[in-house]
């Protein structure tokens, strides 16, 4: 299974939205990030105790990834927008996309980032089951 880089995610959060997203609000500059947040967001999915994998599966990997990108707010701005492109670059990484109305993304969205942290075991949980729904395989080199 293929993680990603700190410098991913710097070329995916920045370059690509600055080049390619349309956006009113301004995009900081990505040393403007919260030391090492971003770090532990990109790690903690793929950590291990005693030799078991905290996250064992792709799609739990994946869920806590996103949950994380967004809750822990390791940038100044946007963190929903780069959670969601760093989690497409995690799933097409890994031969995987999403198969879902737009809207209902944003919908999702807007529900992961407005949860309780109280609920973060539910939240997680709620994010597994979302992209169970809606994950597909893709070909390599294309969808």
């Amino acid at each position: 299974m293929k993680s990603i880089t700190v410098k991913e995610a710097e070329y995916t959060a920045f370059r690509l939205e600055k080049e390619m997203l349309a956006s009113n609000e301004p995009t900081p500059d990505f040393s403007t990030r919260f030391a090492n947040i971003l770090e532990n967001c990109l790690a903690i999915p793929f950590q291990s105790f005693s030799g078991k994998s905290l996250y064992p599966s792709f799609l739990a990997k994946a869920s806590i990834l996103f949950y994380l990108m967004i809750k822990n707010h390791p940038f100044q701005n946007e963190n929903k927008r780069i959670a969601m492109t760093t989690l497409f670059i995690f799933l097409h990484k890994n031969n995987k996309w999403l198969k879902v109305n737009v809207q209902e993304l944003y919908n999702f969205i807007a529900w992961v980032a407005s949860s309780p942290r109280y609920a973060k075991d539910e939240t997680v949980k709620a994010i597994k089951k979302f992209l169970q729904a809606y994950i597909i395989d893709i070909k390599k080199g294309g969808i």
